[in-house]
């Protein structure tokens, strides 16, 4: 069995490709994840905030104030003259301008006479643009004068103002601490991540080992040397099991490693915060806790890879069985489903709940038991199936 592992490592070494998705992929992935999202979406903001928005106004005789605001505003507005009958709709499709605000022939009479007022505004806001938010800004300014001066008639005082604007605050009060608030946010995140990593770890030598022996013609000799069937699967399940184990302890080294890294080097307060709250007994149980969910993915993936036919063949299966990772990662991460009752019972999903807890700092320790003994009856389940399916002569030979 050993000298089977010890020939598959030195062929796994020699594999560049195989290298890269055992180790570059999951200490590059991270930072790389990080920050092309802080990157884009800081972009994609700071774009929409200082782009010069066109606009169509109607109305503007009736609101002297605001059409004075937006013109002001040259950094910000740029004014596109259109006709009254003219389809907003269609101008906003069109891109000619940005939006359209119709302001209605009663806003400037007295508050008390006229009541509430309501503009009208078409944009299309079904992208980032910010339209909404940047209008809104100037209207907000000019309702406040008005809701002073209106208060100032009546004779209202600061503390009334308060009352009547809100007559009851309700105050949170969180118990929650930041980490469990940032737990909660990103914890269902990492899984999906690490999970996905330990999987291409593993997938990439197991299509050799056993589809791509088959085109080589490699299998044949080893199945007639003096070796017994189970060692022989058993070394090559070691090998798949060490390549998914290697990439699951490069990613949480990854993830600890680069958030330090972020915490120290860029000064991100709340970042140092969290990442000094996980403690090294935790990322030390996320790697326990993946070593039998690699054994779960060698088992399975050793299992189609000498049922394919050819390496291509052996790659398409594996491929679509990345749908079958992702589901119970995305059941972890639904409202609801929590490490409480059957759930800590249910394979992937319970791992994934339990690094999330993890991370955020609520674990019960005691449903480890569950969880590790769950997992790795499976895995020793299907590393015995594996054993069996490489007896079948025409699994071997198809």
């Amino acid at each position: 069995m050993w000298q089977v592992f010890n020939k598959e490592i030195k062929e796994l070494i020699r594999d560049k490709k195989t290298l890269f998705f055992m180790i570059a992929l999951p200490v590059l992935l991270f930072p790389l994840i990080i920050g092309s999202m802080a990157f884009i979406s800081g972009n994609a903001i700071k774009e929409a905030q200082n782009k010069v928005l066109k606009f169509a106004i109607t109305g503007e005789a009736y609101a002297p104030g605001l059409y004075d605001a937006l013109l002001a505003a040259e950094d910000k507005f740029s004014l596109v003259d259109i006709n009254g009958s003219d389809d907003y709709a269609a101008l906003i499709k069109a891109q000619k301008v940005d939006f359209v605000l119709v302001i209605p022939e009663s806003f400037e009479q007295n508050l008390f006479d006229a009541g509430q007022q309501k503009l009208s505004l078409y944009l299309n806001d079904a992208s980032l643009n910010m339209v909404y938010n940047r209008v809104n800004e100037l209207v907000e300014d000019i309702a406040k004068n008005r809701q002073l001066q209106a208060f100032q008639q009546l004779g209202v005082t600061d503390v009334q103002q308060k009352a009547l604007l809100e007559p009851i605050v309700l105050e949170k009060q969180d118990v929650a601490d930041k980490r469990e608030n940032w737990g909660e946010k990103i914890g269902g995140m990492v899984p999906y991540l690490v999970f996905l990593l330990c999987f291409q770890g593993a997938m990439y030598p197991s299509s050799d080992i056993g589809a791509g022996e088959k085109e080589r013609g490699t299998l044949e000799t080893l199945l007639i040397s003096p070796i017994a069937r189970y060692k022989l699967v058993l070394g090559k399940f070691l090998t798949i099991a060490f390549a998914g184990g290697v990439s699951a302890l490069i990613t949480i080294l990854s993830m600890a490693t680069w958030g330090v890294i972020l915490s120290q080097g860029m000064a991100i307060k709340f970042v140092a915060e969290f990442m000094s709250a996980i403690s090294a007994l935790d990322f030390i149980l996320m790697f326990l806790m993946l070593l039998p969910v690699t054994a779960i993915f060698a088992s399975v993936l050793l299992c189609l890879s000498i049922y394919a036919r050819s390496f291509k063949e052996a790659q398409s299966y594996m491929g679509a069985l990345v749908i079958f990772i992702i589901l119970p990662i995305m059941v972890a991460m639904l409202p609801g489903v929590s490490l409480d009752g059957g759930w800590a019972w249910v394979p992937i999903t319970n791992v994934a709940l339990a690094m999330k807890e993890l991370i955020k700092g609520t674990m019960d320790y005691f449903a480890l038991f569950s969880i590790f003994g769950s997992t790795v009856l499976i895995a020793g389940g299907l590393i015995a199936f594996c054993v069996y399916w490489f007896n079948q002569e025409k699994v071997l030979f198809r």
